[in-house]
């Protein structure tokens, strides 16, 4: 196996492969067959691992973190976000039910007060 360097002219990326050489028994002619490896990074050298498809790797939708303490650290803080979203979100559901309840009483106080004038 060999890794191959290949720079996209359009993006300027580089994307890292990883070729295997075999031989095409019925064309006669060797062939190779690529699998993506990664981008390599410009500024540091180092080759960003992607999911085959040029994007960055990712798991289960989850980043992945190199030390599993700085990324539980991060997942807590994410659900911690989460969780007051979502209550927030509750809060202000009710908070648009109470508004509509005072607009409608509102307008029933002033219905009565329009018919005693």
């Amino acid at each position: 196996m060999t890794i191959i360097k290949q720079k996209d002219k359009r993006t300027g990326i580089t994307y890292v492969y990883e070729s295997e050489s075999y031989w095409d028994k019925e064309k006669h002619q060797p062939r190779s067959k690529r699998k993506l490896i990664g981008k390599l990074n410009d500024e540091t050298g180092l080759v960003v691992p992607t999911d085959g498809r040029g994007k960055k790797r990712t798991e289960n939708k989850k980043r992945v973190c190199a030390e599993t303490a700085l990324c539980d650290e991060l997942n807590n803080k994410l659900r911690e976000k989460d969780i007051i979203i979502h209550q927030l979100t509750e809060k202000n559901k009710a908070l648009v039910k109470e508004r509509a309840a005072l607009i409608k009483e509102i307008g029933g106080i002033l219905f009565k007060y329009e018919e005693s004038r």
